[in-house]
């Protein structure tokens, strides 16, 4: 079954990984971007989703070029890394207003649509992060932290109609994100990572796909770790 996909922060690393993934198997997929140029081959749309008007918009030329949403990946995300006490109030706010905020904001535009097909996908990217804890990350642990609560909860209140919450939770993953973790970061992290690297976006990416199958029909309010083994026990 072809379906349609949205992805948001979809134009690089593990959210263009992701966009490729359904792609190839057929899906129809739009991807949000707020700065850059969209990927080559996908339909993009410029959104910001600390704006619910940006989202509102972006949802509905996704809806008119694609059909209702059936699957969300919930991917836009940022980090502001600094010790708390050093760290600028605005922030701190800024990274929960994209990383979370933005994600109650997408999936408030696109539930509507699963409800009324009795059918749907949820997936939030969260982060080893908001289990774990990182010094120098209070604000984006918050907010990867927080979108577990919110997923479980959502889980629970859309479960009748067919429709799944889950949480893809990677741990040190190759992107851009993590070009500017210090050798020291890097190393102390893979050294509790039992399979010793960092993971790729792929391997996001399979992870992702899986929740959004019928395969993963009975899987819902999970957090699904993609580690290498990083944090065992959480």
């Amino acid at each position: 079954m072809t379906r349609s996909v949205l992805i948001t922060g979809g134009n690089r690393g593990i959210g263009l990984a992701t966009a490729r993934a359904f792609a190839a198997q057929g899906d129809k997929v739009t991807v949000t971007y707020r700065s850059g140029e969209p990927p080559e081959g996908l339909h993009g749309v410029r959104c910001d989703v600390t704006d619910p008007e940006s989202v509102r918009s972006a949802v509905e030329e996704a809806r008119i070029q694609h059909g209702p949403i059936q699957v969300l990946v919930s991917n836009a995300g940022i980090t502001r890394d600094e010790l708390l006490v050093g760290m600028a109030d605005e922030d701190f706010r800024a990274v929960i207003e994209t990383n979370f905020l933005g994600a109650v904001s997408v999936a408030k535009q696109v539930v509507p649509d699963m409800i009324k097909a009795r059918w749907g996908r949820l997936i939030f990217m969260s982060s080893m992060s908001g289990m774990a804890g990182a010094p120098g990350q209070t604000n984006y642990a918050a907010s990867k932290a927080a979108l577990i609560g919110f997923t479980r909860s959502l889980a629970r209140e859309v479960g009748r109609r067919k429709i799944t919450a889950n949480v893809v939770s990677p741990g040190l993953i190759e992107t851009d994100m993590v070009k500017d973790v210090t050798d020291a970061r890097r190393e102390h992290v893979l050294a509790q990572t039992s399979l010793g690297r960092p993971g790729t976006a792929e391997e996001v990416a399979g992870a992702v796909r899986f929740l959004a199958s019928d395969d993963a029909s009975y899987v819902t309010a999970a957090i699904i770790p993609v580690t290498g083994g990083l944090g065992v026990g959480h």
